[in-house]
Formats: C-alpha cells, sequence, structure tokens
C-alpha cells in the first residue's frame, strides 16, 4: 500500500530521515468466508452466493490467531466473500481485540443497517473499507446487483454516524476510470475518512477481465487527479488518508510529480526521494500475508492460485518465513531479481519490481517485468529491450539533478 497522503504532509512538515525499521510481522488479510451476496467482475476470490465447503471453524480461527499474535502480526483485516455472512464474525472480531490486533473489517457494505450496526460499533473496529466502483448506475453494473450503490452508501454513513472510521476502495478500470472524480468529490462531501485506489491485478474474475484494465494514459491521470486531491487536503489540514495499492509504480510517479510541482526545492525533492527509497515498493510475500477461507496461505490476496502451506498441517508462523519454497525465497529476496523494463529501471530501489503476479499471469514468469507499469522507457532510463540508457547515476541524481 502506498500512503500518499504522508508524503503530502512531508512538503509541508518534512519529518528527519530514521532508520527503517521493520514491522514485527506481516499484515494479515484474511479471508475467513467465501460466499458473498453479490457477484464483482473484479474479484480475486471468484466468490458466489453461496456455502463453500472445508472452511475453517470458529476454533481453528482462534488457534490460527494465537500463532499469528506469538509471531508478531500487528494487523487483520478480516475479510471473504463477505464477511458479515459469516455468523460468528462478531466473536471472532472480539477475540482478535482482546488479543490486541488492530482489525479492519473489508465489506461491500450492503449488508450494514439498522440491525447490525450496534454489533458492528461494539465489534470496535479500527477501521471499515467499503468498496464502490462508482456512482449509482456503474457501481451496480460493476457488482452485478441493482441497488448495491444505495445500500453500500447507507451503510457507509451508518457507520460515520456510530464514530466509526471508514473508508471508500475503488478497483480502477477502463469501464470505470471516469468515475474518479465523482469518487473523490463524495470523499470531501461525505467527509469520509480513508480512500484507497486499487490498480486491476490480474486475479480470479480480475484476471478474466484484464482486458478492461485502466491503459496508462488513463492511469498516469487518475494519478494526477488523486495526488492534487491529496495535496488540497493536506493544505486545508484535513487528515483524510489517501492512498493506492497494487501498482508500485505510484512512487516513481509521485517523484515526477513532485518535479513538476517544486522544482524550486531540490532540497525537498531529494529529501522525498530517500522517503520513497526507504519504502522500497512491493511487499507482497515480506509485510502482507493472506490466509484463505480453507487455511491456504498465500504471498497476498492476488495469489490464490499458489499455496504456500496450509495452517491446519503446519502453522503460519513455520510457512511464512520458509523460503524453501521458490516464490517466497525471490519475493524474500533484497533486491529481487527482476528481468526486463524492471531489472534496468534506474528507480527500481523505489518500486522493488512492482507486482509480480501480473508478470506471472501474462508471461508464466513471475520474475518478468510488470506489464502495467504505466511509465515510458525514456523515464525509468532504459532502451525498448530492456537495457539501461546512458543516464545519470541513480545516487547522483538523488544528489543533484532533481531540481533541473
Amino acid at each position: 500500500m502506498f500512503r500518499i497522503s504522508q508524503y503530502m504532509r512531508e512538503i509541508i512538515s518534512p519529518t528527519p530521515m530514521a532508520a527503517k525499521r521493520a514491522p514485527s510481522g506481516p499484515v494479515v488479510i484474511w479471508n475467513l468466508i467465501r460466499r458473498c451476496n453479490l457477484n464483482c467482475k473484479h474479484c480475486y476470490s471468484i466468490s458466489a452466493d453461496t456455502d463453500f465447503p472445508g472452511e475453517l471453524s470458529k476454533d481453528e480461527i482462534f488457534a490460527v490467531m494465537a500463532d499469528l499474535s506469538a509471531f508478531g502480526v500487528p494487523v487483520l483485516i478480516l475479510s471473504g466473500g463477505e464477511p458479515l455472512l459469516r455468523p460468528d464474525i462478531f466473536e471472532i472480531s472480539a477475540k482478535a481485540k482482546d488479543m490486541g490486533f488492530y482489525v479492519g473489517l473489508s465489506t461491500n457494505g450492503t449488508l450494514i443497517d439498522e440491525r447490525n450496526i450496534d454489533a458492528i460499533q461494539a465489534a470496535d473496529y479500527n477501521y471499515v473499507g467499503i468498496s464502490l466502483d462508482g456512482i449509482g448506475a456503474t457501481h451496480d453494473a460493476f457488482r452485478r446487483h441493482e441497488g448495491a450503490y444505495a445500500a453500500s452508501v447507507k451503510g457507509a454513513r451508518l457507520c460515520q454516524d456510530a464514530g466509526i472510521k471508514v473508508g471508500l476502495r475503488f478497483t480502477m478500470t477502463l469501464d470505470n476510470a471516469h468515475e474518479l472524480p465523482n469518487l473523490l468529490a463524495m470523499v470531501d462531501e461525505e467527509q469520509i475518512d480513508k480512500f484507497y485506489l486499487s490498480h486491476l491485478n490480474y486475479a480470479g474474475r480480475g484476471n478474466r477481465n484484464r482486458a478492461d484494465d485502466a491503459q496508462h494514459t488513463t492511469t498516469r491521470q487518475a494519478m494526477d487527479l488523486l495526488f492534487d486531491t491529496a495535496w488540497e487536503h493536506a493544505q486545508r489540514g484535513l487528515e483524510t488518508e489517501f492512498v493506492s495499492g497494487n501498482n508500485d509504480a505510484d512512487g516513481v510517479y509521485l517523484l515526477f510529480w513532485l518535479r513538476q510541482r517544486f522544482p524550486d526545492r531540490p532540497e525537498l525533492l531529494a529529501h522525498m526521494q530517500e522517503k520513497l527509497v526507504q519504502w522500497g515498493g512491493n511487499s507482497s510475500g515480506v509485510n502482507v500475508a493472506n490466509i484463505d477461507n480453507l487455511g491456504n496461505v498465500h504471498p497476498d490476496t492476488m495469489w490464490w492460485h499458489y499455496d504456500l502451506g496450509n495452517v491446519r498441517q503446519r502453522p503460519f508462523s513455520e510457512i511464512w518465513p520458509d523460503t524453501t519454497d521458490p516464490i517466497m525465497a525471490g519475493l524474500k529476496q533484497s533486491p529481487r531479481q527482476i528481468k526486463g523494463r524492471c531489472g534496468g529501471c534506474q528507480y527500481f530501489a523505489i518500486c522493488g519490481g512492482n507486482t509480480r503476479v501480473r508478470a506471472l499471469q501474462l508471461t508464466g514468469d513471475p520474475w518478468a517485468e510488470d506489464p502495467a507499469c504505466y511509465l515510458t522507457n525514456q523515464e525509468i532510463g532504459i532502451e525498448a529491450g530492456g537495457e539501461r540508457l546512458t543516464v545519470t547515476p541513480y545516487k547522483r541524481e538523488r544528489q543533484h539533478a532533481l531540481g533541473s
């Protein structure tokens, strides 16, 4: 996840560089249930409104949570399917809170109503994320359910009224990119706490619909608007969080945005580049993990086709650090050994080679270049064949060329 607002606040009040601290454990996104009342075009878990056999029981989930806690996992994001369809969701949530996890609920929002809002409030979630794909009919078409938009907005408002931190998640494709300005306006008007733009990743039904992936020009325009909006909110002193995910080229593109905005502040640009390098880009298999409804562990939520092990047979705390698996060995290698444009990119230290699952889905090679990088060869300092151009070395550029 790329925390855009964090960098916008750095423009206003730069903070000293400090030693990079590794988190105590990965953020775990946990698909507790695969059943969902919707049938979304870009669903990575290919959920449906039916019960799926073999899902972890409540007692099994509690045992896994104990292992996660001992392993140092700080954050649990409870997801689905639709997690509110799980009858014991509030028992699981209460147990997670009692164990000291930061707990988020990832929902489509349609099932939040007057009958369960008190229970949702009592669960004391640190954050409730609700997915929207646009306004009105656009959202309903993506969710393949008439009335889904109205129900999700109602759910978000009920959470706000209950004092719960609420975020909107938007997965962008060519079919709904035009809705981004409307959703950003909604964030402002409704005083939404957080907005997450997810670039379409090639997994589940998202893989089937990858022909709809937003073209690179559209992506650049969207990121310009997102950066501009986040900067405006920062200048107004608002605490709104704007983040993006599933395309770590966003970090490099922010550097380009800063160069255009602040060409007369070379010291700020050098500072921001150092901050972006410290962020380091993609962390699938390192700081982000996924457990699916059957207990299979994956490098992140977009890797459901690739199992690292199952928590019924082996504790997560043993599965996660095991680099005998070739995918995990490659993901945990620093720097990762990536081919093509990514391998020759002069900004590799910022994005870390971007998202590996897209490369795998299109080429069969998880270490190929990411096909969704929207930066040009000239911008990243390489020729079309992936060879580096004769450019100013990376470290010298960081020190001298940012103000030019």
